[in-house]
């Protein structure tokens, strides 16, 4: 029997309830679902001269391209039809010549921006790992846009990490986020764990743990799908 449909069937009766119930979710607008034929667009953080988090010699960057590829190879084997904005370690920055910004994050955002807008795909994940002061943190971190699919998004795939990692993470509106708040098809953005933290350090660098990181964001990914844009 597949596990996801009883996973799904359950989160929907939450997020059913608090529709009609939770000023949070009642709030959450909803916008137009995409009509392109890429389902996924995986944003690989960083890259290039930007290098993210780090611990010691260890850069986000890499991190987040290494399971980028995992979970490319996750979703193509589904029958999906999915795009990375970047297979190497180079700054998007670098193909931006038409911004006219001197602020090299700037540009860089925009061109992801971009790149989503014209392929528009039915989710956009954009792949980070997360730092903080107090090596104690450690697990996943979810931020969703204001409106109903990026949120039912967010909250599928924290199921499926907050299970891999033993956490309970709830997802949070990124107010402040550029892509969140600029891209017009649904987006989430994924912290797949401290760098900072030494457990969550060995999933992210050992490529078993990588490979069950992948997993975790496919089958949230497979979730969301499911629920937009299958038959029932």
């Amino acid at each position: 029997m597949n596990k996801r449909y009883p996973f799904v069937c359950a989160l929907m009766a939450v997020l059913l309830c608090l529709l009609h119930t939770g000023p949070v979710y009642a709030a959450v607008q909803a916008i137009p679902q995409s009509i392109s034929e890429v389902d996924v667009l995986i944003d690989v953080g960083h890259g290039g001269i930007d290098g993210g988090t780090s611990h010691g010699d260890l850069l986000e960057k890499h991190l987040n391209l290494l399971v980028a590829k995992q979970l490319y190879e996750k979703l193509r084997a589904s029958g999906l039809q999915v795009a990375l904005n970047r297979t190497t370690d180079y700054a998007l920055s670098d193909d931006n010549d038409w911004l006219g910004s001197r602020s090299r994050h700037l540009r860089d955002l925009a061109q992801r921006k971009l790149l989503i807008d014209a392929l528009k795909p039915k989710l956009t994940v954009s792949l980070h790992t997360n730092w903080a002061r107090h090596s104690s943190a450690r697990g996943p971190g979810l931020l969703y846009q204001f409106n109903q699919p990026s949120y039912i998004a967010a909250h599928l795939l924290a199921g499926r990490l907050n299970e891999l990692y033993g956490t309970k993470e709830v997802p949070y509106v990124g107010k402040t986020f550029y892509l969140l708040k600029r891209t017009l098809t649904p987006a989430v953005i994924i912290e797949m764990g401290y760098i900072s933290n030494e457990s969550d350090r060995a999933m992210l660098t050992r490529t078993e743990g990588q490979k069950k990181i992948a997993e975790a964001i496919a089958s949230g990914i497979l979730d969301y799908l499911l629920v937009f844009y299958v038959d029932h």
